[in-house]
């Protein structure tokens, strides 16, 4: 069974810095891609941040130069560092991974999701 567990969400002001975490753990062989979306109120999901294997990452144009995101394929973490947050990035934020679990292929896998609420 594979999990993927997200911390360090909460209250910040506008303007301030959150970093956010997500751990996979379980029967796992490989991780591909690990990402970053969000669910602002009243929209649907979105794409934030996806980081490679290799270190390489894409970020949405909405939080480029704010976010960065980056891992530790040792530690199977993902990282989101949110600076200079706003009011509209207010909105849950799911992991997301594709994992080679033994027995299988690559499949996909969420979190349960980080509340980060931004105060203006």
């Amino acid at each position: 069974q594979v999990q993927l567990v997200e911390s360090g969400g909460g209250l910040v002001q506008s303007g301030g810095s959150l970093r956010l975490s997500c751990a996979a753990s379980g029967s796992i062989i490989a991780i591909n891609d690990m990402a970053w979306y969000r669910q602002r109120p009243g929209k649907q999901r979105e794409f934030v941040a996806r980081v490679q294997h290799s270190g390489t990452t894409n970020l949405a144009e909405s939080v480029k130069g704010r976010f960065t995101a980056s891992r530790d394929n040792a530690e199977k973490t993902v990282y989101l560092q949110m600076n200079r947050l706003e009011s509209e990035d207010t909105a849950i934020y799911y992991c997301n991974a594709n994992i080679r679990q033994l027995g299988h292929g690559y499949q996909n896998y969420w979190g349960q999701g980080t509340q980060v609420t931004v105060s203006s």
